[in-house]
C-alpha cells in the first residue's frame, strides 16, 4: 500500500477543501436566489422568480442586486470546483510519473 508524504497530504487536503467550498458556495448561491427581496415596502419576489404581474420600477435595483449576488456566489463555487478538479488532475499526473 503506497504511503502519502507530507506534501501529498497537503494537496489532498487542499483538494477536499476546494471541493467542499465549491459545493457550499453553489448551495448558498441557490438559496440566495430564492430569498425574497423588497424595495420601499413592496415585495419584489426573488432573483429566480420575480413577483407576479408587473413589478414596480422600485424593484429593479433590488432584483438586479440579488441577481448579481447570486451570480457572484455561484461563479465562485464553480471556480472552486474547477480548481479542485485541476489540483486532482495535476496530482494524479505527477504521481503517475513518479511511480513510473
Amino acid at each position: 500500500m503506497p504511503t502519502t508524504s507530507g506534501s501529498g497530504l497537503t494537496v489532498i487536503t487542499l483538494n477536499k477543501i476546494l471541493g467542499a467550498a465549491g459545493v457550499v458556495l453553489l448551495l448558498v448561491g441557490g438559496l440566495l436566489g430564492f430569498r425574497s427581496v423588497s424595495a420601499s415596502g413592496t415585495r419584489c419576489g426573488s432573483a429566480f422568480q420575480p413577483a407576479g404581474g408587473i413589478t414596480p420600477m422600485a424593484c429593479d435595483n433590488a432584483l438586479n442586486g440579488a441577481s448579481t449576488l447570486v451570480t457572484i456566489v455561484m461563479s465562485a463555487g464553480v471556480l472552486c470546483l474547477i480548481a479542485a478538479v485541476a489540483v486532482k488532475v495535476v496530482r494524479d499526473r505527477t504521481h503517475a510519473k513518479v511511480a513510473a
